[in-house]
């Protein structure tokens, strides 16, 4: 029974003398295994294939009723132009629905007394996203929304269908920014890099581009777009062994 407590106790006092560093097993009071971490980015640049946009038809009535009324008449015909403009019905979809009360506040009293808000209508927002597939036909579609209805603020993306390619690209030149990192650290240090231990990587894309807030009574002949490039972006980092010389 004793011999087995101390078989016991000799065992616990060689697996608590071992702990695992980077992945691999280490003995207690030895340095951590030498590594080299670096960082390296990617960039690639590319015509975008087409673009979202974010149209919204708004429109205010004393009844919650009389604005739904308007409102939904507008939408009718911005979305039955989207058809007729060659917008396919998967690339059509509601974004958002809110009908909400407008209050006015009276003018406080001589008296200091202050009169409850008074309700004065209703306003109802219907905003929908199109995928517009056909780049040069962005500002057409956006002039004709705004002549059948659209009125509030909206935005603009310009996206890629399919950026893997893309980013595949910029995946691999920001690998390789990082190892070329490496072995110029390593050779002004004196040591050689070995194998790679750890990867890891984050992507940055392009972000929406703000629309102006339009105006009911726009007017335009066309609406000029300009749509220039996305960046993909990729940054990895990479963490290496190193050998001494």
């Amino acid at each position: 029974m004793k011999n087995n407590v101390m078989l016991r106790g000799a065992a616990l006092l060689a697996i608590t003398a071992c702990f695992v560093v980077g992945g691999q097993l280490a003995v207690a009071g030895e340095d951590p295994a030498p590594r080299i971490l670096v960082t390296g980015a990617g960039s690639v640049d590319i015509a975008p294939d087409m673009a979202v946009l974010h149209l919204s038809v708004m429109r205010e009535a004393l009844t919650a009723r009389e604005a739904l009324t308007a409102n939904s008449a507008a939408m009718t015909k911005v979305l039955a132009a989207m058809t007729t403009l060659g917008i396919a019905k998967r690339d059509l979809q509601t974004s958002s629905f809110n009908i909400q009360p407008r209050y006015t506040s009276p003018p406080r009293q001589s008296s200091g007394a202050a009169e409850a808000p008074k309700l004065v209508g209703y306003t109802v927002r219907n905003a929908l996203t199109v995928r517009v597939r056909d780049i040069s036909r962005v500002g057409e579609v956006l002039d004709t929304s705004v002549t059948l209805g659209v009125n509030d603020g909206g935005g603009i993306q310009f996206a890629n269908d399919d950026p893997s390619a893309a980013i595949t690209q910029a995946r691999t030149e920001a690998m390789q920014e990082a190892l070329s990192k490496a072995e110029t650290l390593a050779k002004a240090a004196g040591v050689r890099i070995g194998k790679v231990l750890e990867i890891s990587e984050q992507q940055y894309n392009s972000r929406p581009m703000p629309m102006a807030r339009m105006a009911m009574d726009y007017k335009a002949e066309s609406v000029p777009i300009a749509a220039g490039e996305n960046s993909y972006k990729v940054t990895v980092n990479v963490t290496l062994a190193i050998k001494q010389q």
